[in-house]
């Protein structure tokens, strides 16, 4: 027995008899009745306790106590004693406590977890104890990404949202890499095919041996032709190119100079040479989506050592992972702040102004207007995707529809103008990387650099975009987007001749990059998998089956912002 129980069980015998002799002189008559509930109290001292309290003082057996509740999966019993423990005997438990055992019994044990994280919050010690939060959350989200057991988000819903209190920066690393996730599967579609110069699409390695191979021949031209002049000007006295020469040079010279040095310039300055930087730049692009693939990939792989990521698809183990990452976001519950001091004062202050503008019927703005127009702006924004589906999508759906070939393809139709809206954010998202990517190659900045003049470039960067949506040239996006769908769908000709669908892709595209161009970027949410339908993210068609809950087609994307559905996705059931 150990010496703290034992000195525990005399002391409470000695209270006991101290009760005795005390109830006795006081009643005696009733001495014979107390007998037998002292014997009783007696009795239960010395047996093991009820709910565990003899183990709460010592850090050694508190943690047997536990091992020997989980062994037996008797979480909620073990859950009951961490909810007693003082901040002392917490501390030194989680300490020796063996987290990954509890790991690999999630779900079972989440209930264990959240007793430990609810516990911690509620004592609110200082320093906090070294608790591996981010493997928990990690745990989580490897089971969300392959979910086998019902009942999942039930069980560990309590979990995250300790989890959350007790961590809140996990919120943010769970959108970065949920955002690297999306980004690196993003990053896939800039490896199809290519334009060259008369706007066939080929793969970017013909293309290249074709633009190389040109270059080649017109350098060799360029070559022989300088070598045909070399007789004149290679050895050519100094002194006939100074001033005074220069201006004695009659016609017949300045002629022949001409000639020669046009010759030259319609060799070297030809539009078909001038692809060869536009290639590269591809080039460079899909060596850069392919890094963060890997890295992605590499990360996912540290997480679940079974993933088996070389018989996977690199794309589908992203986009669970990157589901797995939304699911534990959302059970982590919304983000609650305590108003601070700063914003009473600014919000305060924004009332005081309007109340003065309007009284004194000024037209003046105050210092809190650009608050109300990043507001109207993102509502503008929606309003604008929201007519490209109500609107231009009915038109360009209804000029399909008056196409012969397409008379008898009615889910075709929906499915083009879906690829449509899909490709033009991908390839504006791609457009703006390369451009930020450019700059740092023209100033000689490292391609993965992180240094802060760096990443004030970058921002610098991304704010001239934002600032000339409306300017920027866009053809190019335009016509590779046309190109990429009628290469796909190259048994329907007649698209090529349908004006109205031109139109549909010229209006995706220009809000595709205005909208990507943004403070905060929207985007799509590329979770296209035929599942159930989700009230948060989906909006079933009006003329779909409404008994059932099955997706079987999307037929327009879900608009998001800051990992917050701006617009839901339109979904046939």
């Amino acid at each position: 027995m150990e010496p703290n129980l034992l000195k525990q069980l005399l002391l409470k015998n000695h209270q006991d008899a101290i009760y005795q002799t005390h109830s006795q002189f006081q009643c005696p008559s009733q001495s014979q009745s107390l007998c037998v509930p002292m014997a009783d109290s007696r009795e239960r001292i010395r047996g093991p306790s009820r709910d565990g309290r003899e183990f709460l003082t010592s850090p050694r057996q508190v943690l047997r106590r536990l091992m020997l509740l989980s062994e037996g999966r008797q979480y909620r019993e073990a859950a009951g004693v961490v909810g007693r423990l003082g901040p002392s005997v917490l501390h030194s438990v989680i300490a020796e406590l063996p987290i990954d055992l509890l790991l690999e019994h999630l779900p079972h044990s989440a209930y264990l977890l959240e007793s430990f994280y609810s516990r911690l919050t509620t004592l609110n010690t200082t320093p906090k104890p070294d608790v591996p939060s981010e493997t928990v959350a990690w745990q989580l989200v490897r089971l969300f990404a392959n979910p086998h057991e019902s009942g999942l988000r039930q069980r560990c819903s309590k979990l995250l949202h300790a989890l959350a209190q007790y961590e809140p920066g996990l919120r943010q690393t769970l959108r970065d890499r949920r955002r690297s996730f999306d980004n690196a599967v993003q990053g896939l579609g800039v490896h199809g095919l290519t334009t060259d110069v008369s706007g066939q699409l080929i793969s970017l390695h013909v293309a290249l041996k074709t633009e190389l191979q040109r270059h080649v021949d017109t350098y060799k031209m360029a070559i022989h032709k300088l070598e045909e002049l070399s007789m004149v000007t290679i050895n050519q006295d100094p002194a006939h190119s100074s001033h005074q020469r220069l201006l004695a040079i009659n016609y017949g010279d300045i002629q022949q100079r001409l000639i020669d040095n046009k010759t030259l310039l319609t060799m070297l300055d030809k539009p078909a040479l001038k692809q060869l930087h536009t290639l590269v730049e591809n080039l460079s692009s899909r060596v850069e989506n392919d890094k963060d693939m890997l890295s992605c990939v590499g990360q996912v792989k540290r997480l679940d050592p079974q993933a088996h990521i070389e018989k996977r698809p690199a794309a589908g183990l992203l986009m669970n992972f990157s589901r797995g990452c939304e699911v534990v976001l959302h059970l982590m519950g919304p983000e609650s702040l305590p108003p601070s001091p700063v914003a009473v004062n600014k919000a305060s202050a924004t009332v005081t102004a309007t109340a003065t503008a309007t009284g004194s019927n000024s037209s003046c703005s105050d210092g809190y207007h650009s608050d109300d127009s990043a507001s109207e702006d993102g509502s503008e924004m929606v309003s604008h995707y929201r007519n490209l589906y109500i609107e231009n999508r009915a038109d360009a759906l209804e000029a399909l529809d008056s196409l012969p070939q397409l008379k008898h393809v009615h889910s075709l139709k929906g499915k083009i103008l879906f690829s449509m809206i899909v490709l033009s954010f991908r390839l504006c998202h791609g457009m703006r990387e390369r451009k930020v990517l450019e700059v740092r190659r023209v100033l000689n900045c490292a391609l993965d650099s992180s240094c802060e003049t760096t990443l004030a470039l970058d921002r610098s960067v991304r704010h001239h975009l934002h600032e000339t949506t409306d300017s920027f040239p866009l053809g190019e996006i335009e016509r590779s987007v046309f190109n990429q769908v009628l290469s796909t769908l190259h048994e329907y000709p007649c698209l090529e001749s349908c004006p109205p669908l031109t139109h549909f892709v010229s209006a995706c595209v220009r809000l595709a990059w205005r909208m990507i161009n943004q403070k905060a970027p929207y985007y799509l949410d590329t979770d296209f998998n035929l599942g159930f339908l989700r009230p948060e993210k989906h909006e079933r068609h009006p003329q779909s089956d409404r008994r059932s809950d099955l997706i079987k087609a999307f037929l327009w994307p879900a608009l998001m912002q800051n990992n917050q559905c701006a617009f839901k996705a339109v979904v046939a059931t």
